[in-house]
């Protein structure tokens, strides 16, 4: 008899890992996702939404601002990105830098974000410290200090982020900040919200009062508390500090709609720091929320996501032009869920110069071709399996994953419950969808190119 030596054995495993999923999965499905959920509103307008969970001895407080850099002013690139900045410069009653040392001197950890249609600002705390917590955020939603120094102070911060993550970095921005740009023609979605220099030094200081003023309002804003706390508690700590914030008058969101895309796109940027040529396509998403929409997040995890993926497959096991191929639906930003406009998917890699273009996309024909004619009902199992393992992934660890999608539901669709309903929403969708959506979404008159040229010295 021919034994297995270890490694070989464990090569084994992991080629049967999926197959074995599947035949868990098909012979008992879990149940769908379960999370506490209790949802109402302020007189205000503040949406609040609270889910305990007993796991761990932990709270978890966000805040999200239905604005984000899809709408700021135009002629004021990168203003959303500055503003979030600001937030942390001191409010009514707690000094500059306060906010943070107040939640890392009691064991927390915080940050603030700036993505397509929202900021959010959160912390993570101690279960006894979410009275605390509570305070702080009403704090600065009903007085943030404005004040010339510290506006100056953070356009200069702001202005080094962008040389250092953007403008300093070989593939700086590639291809989550380029590709909206390239692919999109109405300014509101293309845009460069990171900021250019000559906007973010034009900001001034009465431009910040009024976004704050109007955007930093309750009835533009949701509360979601996530952990270990109690729901009355929570509730009377919540009027207590958020109700009596007034509301604001919220302007008339502008229209975010695209054109039509009637034919492919090509297009190359020069890098004076890459030293290797990168490649990314993008395709147009469906309307968020229809059957074709959950049919592209299934299409995402069997093209792009993981090593079983079509795409690593193709482009490294088979062809070796890369080590590795990054893929989503609103990548670099968040996921298929946190966005409430048009969005793209995308994928992308950097290869050797050797390369061609054509024959890269000759490869994603073909990938993209097999899922249009050949998407089996075992294929579309193995998407579901993956895709239930990352919503699980993201909804876990400290509760931020869990909080984001929460108050995005709240603030897209008023509706944090939906939350529990995605993976029937998933399970919906059939072979027949798979390939329907493939054939209408993933062919070259809805896609955009985007090559990176290097030009760095050697």
């Amino acid at each position: 008899m021919k034994y297995f030596s270890s490694a070989k054995r464990l090569n084994v495993l992991w080629l049967l890992l999926p197959l074995i999923v599947l035949v868990s999965w098909r012979q008992q499905s879990p149940p769908d996702l379960q999370v506490p959920v209790t949802y109402y509103k302020l007189s205000n307008g503040l949406k609040v939404v609270l889910s305990p969970d007993k796991t761990a001895p932990t709270i978890a407080v966000g805040v999200y601002y239905n604005i984000g850099f899809r709408i700021e002013p135009k002629n004021r690139t990168g203003f959303a990105h500055l503003f979030e900045h600001m937030m942390f410069q001191g409010s009514e009653n707690l000094g500059k830098m306060e906010f943070i040392q107040m939640v890392q001197k009691n064991g927390g950890v915080l940050n603030g974000s700036t993505r397509f249609d929202f900021t959010n600002y959160w912390e993570v705390m101690p279960a006894h410290k979410l009275e605390t917590a509570l305070w702080a955020e009403a704090d600065r939603m009903k007085g943030l200090k404005i004040t010339q120094e510290n506006l100056t102070n953070q356009q200069g911060v702001v202005k080094n982020e962008v040389k250092v993550n953007v403008l300093n970095q070989p593939y700086g921005g590639f291809p989550w900040l380029d590709m909206p740009q390239y692919a999109n023609k109405n300014w509101y979605n293309a845009h460069n919200f990171y900021g250019d220099l000559a906007d973010l030094d034009s900001a001034k200081l009465e431009d910040v009062d009024a976004f704050f003023k109007t955007f930093y309002a309750p009835n533009n804003a949701a509360l979601v508390v996530c952990g270990d706390f109690d729901i009355v508690s929570a509730k009377k700590w919540v009027e207590q500090y958020f109700a009596k914030i007034p509301a604001s008058k919220l302007p008339e969101k502008p229209d975010l709609s695209e054109p039509a895309q009637e034919k492919e796109q090509r297009f190359t940027k020069p890098d004076m720091l890459a030293n290797k040529p990168a490649f990314a396509i993008a395709y147009k998403m469906p309307e968020r929320n229809t059957p074709e929409y959950y049919a592209m997040g299934l299409i995402d995890q069997m093209l792009g996501q993981g090593q079983d993926s079509k795409l690593y497959e193709r482009l490294v096991q088979q062809k070796g032009y890369t080590n590795n191929v990054a893929a989503g639906i609103n990548i670099g930003l968040g996921n298929m869920f946190d966005y409430n406009g048009p969005m793209l998917w995308v994928s992308n890699f950097v290869h050797d110069a050797t390369v061609s273009a054509d024959s890269i996309i000759s490869q994603y024909d073909a990938a993209i071709k097999d899922v249009a004619a050949n998407t089996t009902a075992d294929d579309l199992q193995l998407a579901l399996v993956k895709m239930r393992s990352g919503l699980y992934d993201a909804i876990g660890g400290i509760g931020i994953g869990k909080v984001n999608l929460l108050a995005c539901f709240a603030l897209f669709d008023d509706d944090p419950s939906r939350i529990n309903r995605l993976e029937s929403e998933f399970k919906k969708v059939t072979p027949e969808l798979i390939r329907k959506t493939a054939q209408q979404y993933l062919i070259p008159a809805n896609r955009t190119i985007l090559i990176i040229e290097p030009k760095a010295s050697n």
